[in-house]
């Protein structure tokens, strides 16, 4: 009898500590966080991710080709629909906009995309430890590519 008391007991003390040791593992998963480099589905961009505001910003930190061949300087955002901003270097340009954290591990908000100087609704997401999907739509037609992690 003792023998069964301490079973049940020890069943009891299980079951009460299993939601207290799952909260920070579910923490952990939750908080997924994209920050680091990242080089993009054709190669052609780093983009830096880190934290701001609540939420994260991504930078354009290097290019494959960072000389335009057509003018001899540094690659410019001149498919920017403000003429303001055509003549700002592609490196350093900031590409996420609103990117705060959604549900379901991902991250919500607008990309600019410097190819046809439009900016979409976007969602970013940790595919694993150095995969990052990144998706972005016009209307109902979505898209998406995989970036890589550079280094660690």
């Amino acid at each position: 009898m003792v023998c069964r008391s301490v079973l049940v007991a020890a069943m009891l003390a299980v079951l009460l500590a299993a939601p207290i040791l799952a909260a920070p593992m579910a923490r952990a998963q939750g908080a997924a966080d994209p920050s680091g480099v990242w080089q993009t589905q054709a190669g052609d961009a780093r983009v830096k991710i880190s934290k701001c505001g609540g939420g994260i910003c991504g930078v354009i930190v290097s290019l494959r080709e960072p000389i335009d061949p057509s003018t001899g300087r540094p690659q410019a955002d001149n498919k920017n629909p403000n003429p303001a901003l055509t003549a700002r270097p592609i490196i350093g340009l900031p590409l996420f906009s609103g990117m705060r954290p959604g549900g379901g591990g991902k991250w919500a908000g607008q990309i600019y995309n410097a190819d046809d100087g439009g900016t979409y609704a976007s969602s970013i997401s940790l595919a694993g430890p150095d995969t990052l999907k990144v998706e972005g739509c016009v209307g109902a037609l979505c898209g998406g590519e995989t970036w890589t992690r550079v280094g660690r």
